[in-house]
């Protein structure tokens, strides 16, 4: 019986630093976020969707998404952003759905879905336990502005384009702080994990 672990976290909240710990530790994870850019890489019916409905600007001159100018018109209007995740969330759940049947299928014992709209998108019944990576809006705002070099109102944006870090952390099992260094970070899923594997037995 494999347990299903939900990770996620706000923008910029370090939740793909957690991600790639439990890879590190060999345990699969699910990252929705590459799916997503599998269905929509060039000649892919997920991209044809996206170009019919906001048109070829948003287009590479290779043809390929350019996701700066979608994220530009997606981050600034809540109705185009959410016609967007219309258009894909679908397929990527198709795609999540056929992974975690392939990985149960092969006794996992613990199989981990890092989706950043874990709660937007009805996740939580695909999942056991979910787990949040946590960090304050300032700290958050901070982070961003440096990662993707924006200006406090652009990240801003950004960070209210989703659902708030502490809805999420309401709604959690486990919360990670992620306010300090990585090593406390790596620390509070490692104790996570003892505990996981201590109950499972």
């Amino acid at each position: 019986m494999s347990f299903v672990l939900g990770l996620t976290g706000g923008i910029a909240s370090g939740k793909s630093a957690v991600s790639q710990y439990f890879k590190e530790k060999n345990i699969p994870v699910i990252d929705a976020d590459e799916i997503a850019k599998e269905v929509v890489k060039p000649r892919t019916p997920g991209l044809a969707k996206i170009v019919a409905h906001f048109g070829s600007s948003i287009l590479t001159d290779e043809r390929a998404l350019d996701r700066k100018k979608l994220g530009n018109i997606i981050f600034n209007d809540e109705d185009k952003r959410q016609q967007l995740n219309d258009i894909i969330h679908g397929e990527i759940e198709q795609r999540i759905d056929k992974l975690l049947n392939e990985l149960k299928s092969s006794n996992h014992s613990l199989i981990v879905i890092d989706v950043p709209l874990l709660f937007e998108a009805n996740y939580e019944s695909k999942c056991d336990e979910i787990m949040t990576v946590f960090v304050s809006q300032p700290t958050q705002l901070e982070r961003l502005m440096l990662r993707d070099s924006l200006s406090e109102k652009d990240a801003l944006t950004r960070v209210n384009s989703q659902m708030s870090i502490i809805d999420k952390a309401l709604n959690s099992d486990v919360i990670i702080d992620n306010e300090g260094t990585i090593e406390n970070t790596k620390l509070q899923v490692e104790r996570w994990l003892e505990i996981f594997k201590a109950t499972s037995k």
